[in-house]
C-alpha cells in the first residue's frame, strides 16, 4: 500500500519544547473509514500529536500528509477547510443558543462575515441540521438551549458542531469523560456510525471503551509510539504492560 493511500500519514514527526523531545520521530497511518484509538500514559504527547495534526502546534520535524496533501504549514483555519475536524476535552457550545442554531451556525457557509449575511436557513440547511442531529441522538430535542442538555449530550452536540462541516478526519480527545454508563454506551455506537465515510482518531483512558470502539490501538509513551495493533495484541504486548504497570 503506498502511503497516498491512506488519509493521513504521519511521518518522522518531531516536537520539541525547550529542548525536550514532546513527540520525537513518530511515524502513523491512518486508513479510510479507521477508528483509530491512541492510548498511552499521562505525558505520552498524545494530544499534542492532535495539537500537530490540526495545526494548532508547529512541527520542529517532519511531515504530516492529509489525503497526501502536506498539511505542516498549512494555517489551522485552512485544516479546517481541508476537511480535519477537533473536538478538545471541554465543550464549547453555545450554552444560550438552541440545539438547532448551535448546529445551524457550523454550517460552513456561514463562516466569513459576508457568509453570515447572505445566510438564508435553507432546506438544504435544515435538511443537514435535522440529519446531523439525528446522527448524535438529539434529533427531538432541536429547540432545547443547549445550556440545558447533560453532560453526554452536550458532547455529542460538539460532535454533532464537527460532523455539520462533514470533516473527512474527525480527532477526538477523551470523549466520554464525566459521562454516565448510558451516555459512555451512546457515544460508542456514536463513533461507530460515525467512522462510515470517515476516519477518526479518539485519546482515551477506558480501556473497556477502548477495546468495544477501536479498529486498531496505538500505544505512546515518551512521544514515540511503542505499539500497534488490534486491541489483544497491544494489550499482551510486554513492552506495553512494563509501561502500564510501571506507572
Amino acid at each position: 500500500m503506498s502511503n497516498t493511500d491512506f488519509a493521513l500519514a504521519v511521518e518522522d514527526l518531531t516536537v520539541s519544547f525547550d529542548g525536550f523531545k514532546a513527540i520525537n520521530d513518530l511515524t502513523l497511518y491512518v486508513d479510510r473509514n479507521e477508528l483509530r484509538v491512541i492510548i498511552g500514559p499521562n505525558g505520552a504527547g498524545k494530544t499534542t500529536l492532535l495539537d500537530l495534526i490540526c495545526g494548532k502546534t508547529r512541527a520542529s520535524h517532519g511531515s504530516i500528509k492529509f489525503k497526501n496533501q502536506e498539511m505542516t504549514r498549512m494555517s489551522e483555519h485552512r485544516i479546517v477547510r481541508a476537511g480535519i475536524g477537533r473536538k478538545f476535552q471541554t465543550p464549547s457550545i453555545y450554552e444560550n443558543l438552541s440545539v438547532f442554531k448551535n448546529l445551524e451556525v457550523s454550517f460552513p457557509r456561514g463562516r466569513s462575515v459576508f457568509g453570515a449575511l447572505a445566510f438564508r436557513c435553507d432546506a438544504e440547511v435544515r435538511d443537514r441540521v435535522q440529519a446531523v442531529a439525528d446522527e448524535i441522538g438529539l434529533g427531538t430535542v432541536l429547540e432545547t438551549e443547549a445550556g440545558l442538555l447533560s453532560h453526554g449530550q452536550k458532547q455529542w452536540l460538539e460532535i454533532g458542531m464537527l460532523l455539520m462541516q462533514e470533516p473527512e478526519l474527525l480527532m477526538l480527545d477523551e470523549p466520554i469523560a464525566g459521562m454516565s454508563v448510558r451516555e459512555r454506551e451512546l457515544t460508542g455506537e456514536l463513533l461507530q456510525r460515525i467512522c462510515k465515510g470517515r476516519s477518526v482518531i479518539v485519546i482515551e483512558h477506558d480501556m473497556d471503551f477502548v477495546k468495544r470502539i477501536a479498529h486498531k490501538v496505538t500505544v505512546m509513551h515518551q512521544g514515540k509510539i511503542l505499539a500497534e495493533g488490534s486491541m489483544d495484541q497491544v494489550q499482551n504486548d510486554p513492552k506495553v504492560i512494563d509501561v502500564y504497570l510501571g506507572h
